[in-house]
């Protein structure tokens, strides 16, 4: 949910909030995360069955009529922002979400798939420098139920139209891992030149080292965005009021994030550049508690904006370059259950953290350990091990220069 319509839930009814507290205001975003998360399995699944365009369409039917639903909201009643943004809003932004990554990395080379990708998800990431303004502007003009339909009605028909445009190339002759050859090898470089099924994925013990990073490294970047019209608020003692502004900022950074770290990955390896992203997140968390002034939170948004769109790019290209892009709208769809799990425990813990203390710096430090913790497991990944596929043995030896 845009930062200005979280923050505006919390105001009181005279200014023209619905007077929730910080953990409830939260909760509709937490609730569309999870199911945003969930949905990626399966709508990855329908989008390499079906095609993009069909899952596409039905993303912005949902996405459009959960705002709608949304918009009847009261101060009294949290369930049609749980029910409306929650659970269809979020369900629609997975099926979005799963037919456009998966069908342009389809497209183009393997050499290329962190700069396609980065591209691809820098939409998703820029979305807020025009929503945030604008929710603060229907917001200001129309307040929030009605905000919620014209947003909802807009999104309805804009993304239905441009669903019909996306599509798959012709399929590859099929290709599947030998599980007899215990030579096969696996690195980010020099991809897999057959897909694995996801039973074969879930079988190396690289997807569960990514998966727990992942998790980690969503963790710091959506408790931020989740709250940061808020924590301005909190710790510039309500002196600076344009918190949607940062909220616009942090997306740019974002989008860009994305852009540049699939290019570094293209030539440097993905591991290497997630440890990187990583342990610059974690620094910028410890630092997070002393922002107080403007030019501090531009800081702070612009780097959190960047590692955290960073990781966007990364993650899936990483599954590309392991197990394949046949299979990828299910198999990134299963490791994106991930972001899921750092998008629940993020807002939710920042949420409870700030309305028991008042601050956000427990937070702050309990994402920066993750993070770190995610920058390890990164760096085991990249000293190299073997795994088993399928009911052969087959060795996967993550080369130290390309992993």
């Amino acid at each position: 949910m845009p930062g200005a319509f979280s923050k505006q839930f919390t105001e009181a009814l005279d200014k023209g909030g619905f007077g929730w507290t910080k953990t409830e205001a939260t909760l509709p975003y937490t609730l569309a995360i999870a199911c945003f998360a969930a949905m990626m399995v399966p709508a990855g699944r329908l989008q390499d069955r079906f095609g993009p365009r069909i899952v596409a369409s039905c993303g912005a039917v949902l996405t459009g009529a959960g705002l709608i639903i949304t918009s009847f909201g009261a101060p009294s009643s949290i369930l049609p922002a749980l029910i409306g943004f929650g659970i269809f809003a979020g369900m629609g932004i997975g099926l979005g979400y799963a037919s456009a990554t998966p069908a342009a990395v389809k497209w183009f080379p393997p050499e290329k798939k962190g700069l396609i990708t980065g591209l691809v998800v820098a939409g998703f990431g820029l979305a807020p420098v025009y929503i945030a303004p604008l929710s603060k502007y229907l917001l200001a003009t129309y307040g929030i139920n009605n905000s919620f339909r014209i947003l909802g009605l807009a999104f309805l028909i804009t993304s239905t139209i441009f669903a019909q445009f996306i599509n798959n190339p012709a399929a590859a002759a099929p290709c599947k891992p030998d599980i007899q050859n215990k030579n096969q090898t696996l690195n980010a470089v020099s991809p897999v030149s057959c897909d694995f099924s996801w039973r074969e994925m879930l079988r190396t013990r690289e997807f569960y080292l990514l998966y727990i990073q992942y998790a980690c490294a969503a963790t710091a970047g959506l408790m931020i965005i989740g709250h940061l019209a808020k924590i301005v608020a909190v710790q510039s003692g309500n002196t600076i009021r344009i918190g949607f502004l940062f909220v616009a900022l942090l997306a740019i950074f974002n989008a860009g994030g994305r852009v540049v770290a699939g290019v570094v990955s293209d030539y440097i390896g993905r591991v290497i550049t997630i440890a990187f992203v990583c342990i610059m997140q974690a620094l910028i968390m410890f630092f997070y508690p002393q922002f107080t002034t403007t030019t501090a939170f531009i800081l702070g948004s612009a780097m959190v904006g960047f590692n955290y769109g960073a990781c966007l790019s990364l993650f899936p290209a990483t599954t590309a370059d392991y197990w394949g892009t046949k299979n990828l709208g299910l198999n990134y769809g299963i490791l994106f259950t991930a972001w899921g799990v750092g998008g629940v425990i993020g807002p939710v813990l920042a949420g409870r953290i700030a309305d028991i203390t008042g601050q956000y710096t427990l937070a702050y430090y309990i994402a920066a350990t993750l993070l770190m913790f995610a920058a390890f497991l990164a760096m085991v990944s990249y000293a190299g091990f073997s795994v088993n596929v399928g009911d052969g043995e087959v060795t996967i030896r993550l080369s130290k220069k390309k992993a």
